[in-house]
């Protein structure tokens, strides 16, 4: 459970990310310092362009059909506007939330993102790496190429949840969450808007499928149920391991019944992400979800789907505050996670904005952006005159006027 005022453990000490950045930012500058990634997402995308395959670009910029569901995404951010106060003693500021009680320094994770070997050699492990060493949680996509286990020792005692792909063959799926378990992810994350792929035009195009290439199977190809439904073993056979992941990746016919099944398989707190509406939030929590992301999978899925910030506010009011409101798709910039805090989410995902640093310098550039991004919000908060992420609500934000004429 989560609260956004109050703790049921001891809140870290109170940290001025912004000035400490700022600084360290204008005083390398006397002594050579170079970033390693630009300042502004715009600028890392590009440089992460140019170290990649422009398959590989496509396959993580782009979305489904007309990609309209991304646009909606950042243009629902854009019909809200940030109303700064003044004078209000902002000298000492907690970002801190609770989230299954566990107190996080700040009220961001690293959202699952798979086969991000093809933005990187080292992956997901240099993303999980940087992710520790700031205390950020880590979702490990179920869509890896780097397994469970070698990613959890990456990360030693950083917090670190795990994301399921919900296939066909329910032995694998409580096999992976087993496995989990067993490596110390603090919770498990099962994506319910992916029971196949959406219609990618980038990727129709080259023809480009990176798990085709044994990309992203890393978790598969480690699991003892899927190695056991092999006739040969992935090292000596990959192309069979292969067909037989793309038979059993998919599945439409889930039901939340099937989903109340699944939650009994584990102790650990389980979320579903990829929820738009109000009364799928509510059927989660009939079938014993333990908490909420709402998400359109960045715009991947569905193409004309709804913004994902524009469904918040009616999934947030439908939950009453029975489990924690996460949120994932279209943040950037601090202020967009500002608003989505505002609107009632208990935290934010940051998705392709890390991925992208990933692939401009590695390890160093994840930890140089999210260090970039604390700053960005920390900034946001107290120039607009809120001494903690727990004081934010609707009454910080007002809808733009242009919208609403």
């Amino acid at each position: 459970m989560t609260e956004k005022s109050g703790s049921l453990t001891p809140r870290p000490a109170s940290r001025n990310y912004a000035r400490e950045r700022q600084q360290e930012i204008y005083l390398g500058a006397f002594t050579g310092r170079r970033l390693p990634i630009p300042i502004a997402i715009e600028e890392i995308e590009k440089q992460a362009r140019q170290k990649m395959t422009p398959q590989a670009y496509d396959y993580v910029a782009g979305g489904a059909g007309s990609e309209s569901t991304c646009r909606a995404n950042l243009g629902a951010f854009e019909r809200w506007r940030i109303v700064p106060r003044m004078l209000r003693d902002v000298s000492k500021r907690d970002l801190s939330v609770e989230l299954f009680g566990r107190r996080l320094d700040s009220p961001f994770l690293l959202a699952p993102i798979g086969v991000q070997s093809i933005l990187h050699p080292e992956g997901e492990l240099a993303s999980a790496r940087a992710a520790a060493s700031l205390g950020v949680p880590f979702v490990l996509s179920g869509a890896s190429t780097h397994p469970i286990e070698p990613v959890a020792e990456a990360m030693g005692h950083g917090p670190r949840w795990f994301q399921l792909y919900w296939g066909r063959d329910d032995s694998i799926s409580a096999s992976m969450i087993a496995r989990a378990e067993r490596a110390g992810y603090d919770a498990i994350v099962v994506t319910l808007d992916t029971p196949y792929i959406g219609w990618r035009e980038r990727d129709l195009a080259y023809p480009y499928f990176p798990f085709f290439e044994a990309q992203g199977v890393g978790n598969y190809f480690t699991d003892p149920v899927f190695r056991s439904r092999l006739a040969e073993p992935p090292e000596k056979n990959p192309r069979s391991a292969i067909e037989y992941w793309a038979s059993v990746f998919s599945d439409f016919s889930h039901t939340w019944q099937d989903f109340a099944r699944l939650r009994e398989t584990t102790r650990l707190p389980m979320l579903v992400k990829g929820i738009l509406h109000p009364d799928d939030a509510l059927q989660a929590i009939a079938a014993g979800a333990g908490g909420i992301i709402v998400s359109n999978h960045g715009g991947r899925q569905v193409d004309g789907a709804i913004g994902a910030l524009d469904a918040l506010p009616g999934v947030v009011g439908a939950v009453g505050g029975r489990v924690p409101v996460l949120f994932d798709s279209g943040i950037r910039r601090g202020a967009d996670a500002f608003k989505a805090l505002a609107l009632g989410a208990c935290a934010v995902l940051l998705g392709r904005v890390y991925v992208w640093a990933l692939g401009a310098a590695g390890e160093a550039g994840v930890r140089e952006f999210v260090m970039n991004f604390l700053a960005d919000f920390d900034v946001t908060l107290a120039l607009s005159g809120v001494r903690s992420a727990g004081e934010l609500d609707r009454s910080r934000l007002s809808r733009d006027p242009a919208e609403s004429a």
